[in-house]
């Protein structure tokens, strides 16, 4: 199931009305994201599987905006960084090129963060088309792009405000460190449309009951990144970052 989440028939038909009112659309890939990204002024959508994300994005585009940003968690490249680090990105780099982020965007949202006194680092983040679970795969594109993080939405949603022309901006927390392998339990529950099933999680942990141990680190990990994505999202709304009317 695509998901689009934020805004009611009467918002969008009442907002819309204008080109100044437009909302921001959030791209995420997992419920629990939408659910922290939703507030006024923005459309949040989401999907894990990037055919899905990429009709909801542009059913949404569609409708109209006045922005794209990519928001949630992502895995970490950068070996100093920890989860729970914010990353705002300057560019997204995958096999299909680089996309900038708009540069005075990224300010406002830095801005935003070190005013509420939550940390950021500014760098490229980069895109793959799956989970990247080992700590060898990360230190490898780390090298190879230079990239600070690395997520699965951000390159499509970069590529949507390209061909659009709007502006683009990416906010990112870490979740796995880059000295972190994945258990593949992690990502057995992950389903098409961003949300998680436990059943598979249990299955996989039956399976091989020696990775209890790494998913507790994991789910002391996705913590981490839960609460600084929730303080974000806090914050940028105080500023009012993700209103391109005050841009």
């Amino acid at each position: 199931m695509v998901r689009s989440t934020g805004r009611s028939a009467d918002a969008d038909a009442g907002s819309r009305s204008g080109s100044g009112d437009l909302p921001v659309i959030v791209v995420t890939g997992m419920a629990f994201e939408a659910r922290i990204a939703r507030g006024e002024g923005v459309e949040v959508v989401y999907a894990a599987r990037a055919d899905l994300l990429e009709r909801a994005l542009s059913a949404a585009v569609a409708r109209g905006c006045s922005g794209i940003v990519s928001f949630g968690t992502a895995g970490g490249l950068a070996p100093d960084l920890k989860p729970g680090a914010l990353v705002i990105a300057d560019a997204v780099v995958s096999p299909f090129g680089r996309v900038p982020t708009d540069a005075a965007w990224a300010n406002r949202l830095a801005a935003a963060l070190g005013t509420a006194r939550l940390g950021s680092r500014r760098g490229p983040m980069a895109a793959v088309a799956a989970p990247l679970m080992s700590a060898d795969d990360k230190r490898a594109l780390h090298r190879s792009t230079g990239a600070l993080a690395v997520d699965m939405e951000s390159h499509l949603a970069g590529a949507v405000a390209a061909a659009r022309g709007l502006p683009f901006a990416v906010c990112r927390a870490i979740v796995d460190p880059a000295w972190r392998t994945l258990p593949s339990a992690a990502t057995a529950g992950l389903r098409d449309d961003g949300s998680t099933a436990l059943a598979p999680i249990l299955r996989e942990l039956l399976r091989q009951p020696s990775q209890i141990g790494a998913l507790i680190q994991v789910a002391i990990d996705a913590r981490a990144a839960r609460v600084s994505l929730v303080q974000a999202r806090h914050a940028l709304g105080a500023a009012r970052a993700l209103d391109m009317r005050v841009a």
